[in-house]
């Protein structure tokens, strides 16, 4: 299969109108995003990356993520040009998809495409979410990776990294579990690529499309 080259393909297409309609925040998003505003406490956030490491709180109920997200130094940046460039998004699982599908919709709609179900099968030795991961990456190495669930996929993103001259917009790595889980972002921890990084054995679905939704907003409200 030939690769998937997106790109100015898609870019030259796409001009944003001047002045972009604001996004309407639900009234408990907003009094939800009030309360973790009180009890944030002290902090050497950024304001970009307060607005993700927030919107994660909010999934998750969970302020133990405040120490948790790390960021590359450029990773908000690439992340907000990428996606406003309507550049493809991979995500692993179909709950990450499913999470994020109503925000890319309604802002720059990004293709997406879902490892896990990019491929009939998996290949010997391979999860098939692994599996659907490298296919993807045949096609759109370029675009914003998003796990949020399985580590094989992330292990195998990081493979093809460390071989590859070719570098991806940006890498979410926030898979959940206890197995692999921690090797996978340490494997991605030590690859010169843009990131969000959600430490330890904590992450998963929910949290990694909470990353990429505040991403959305934050490219959206700069246009």
């Amino acid at each position: 299969m030939p690769a998937f080259h997106w790109g100015d393909k898609i870019r030259k297409f796409f001009q944003a109108p001047s002045t972009m309609p604001a996004l309407v925040q639900h009234p408990i998003l907003q009094q939800s995003f009030a309360v973790i505003d009180r009890e944030f406490g002290p902090h050497n956030f950024s304001p970009d990356a307060y607005a993700i490491t927030r919107r994660v709180i909010h999934s998750t109920a969970d302020f133990e993520y405040k120490r948790l997200i790390d960021f590359s130094e450029t990773a908000i940046a690439q992340g907000i040009a990428a996606l406003q460039q309507r550049c493809p998004i991979v995500v692993d699982v179909t709950m990450v998809r499913q999470g994020v599908l109503g925000m890319v919709n309604r802002t720059f709609q990004n293709p997406v495409l879902t490892a896990v179900t990019a491929v009939d099968a998996a290949e010997p030795g391979l999860t098939r979410t692994e599996t659907g991961l490298l296919h993807c990456w045949e096609q759109a190495p370029e675009a914003l990776y998003v796990i949020g669930n399985a580590p094989t996929a992330l292990l195998a993103l990081c493979d093809r990294l460390s071989t590859s001259p070719q570098r991806p917009a940006l890498v979410v790595g926030a898979p959940v579990g206890f197995i692999a889980v921690e090797e996978a972002k340490g494997r991605l921890a030590e690859l010169d690529v843009p990131q969000i990084r959600v430490e330890g054995r904590k992450g998963g679905s929910p949290v990694a499309a909470a990353i990429l939704n505040a991403l959305l907003v934050l490219a959206w409200e700069r246009l």
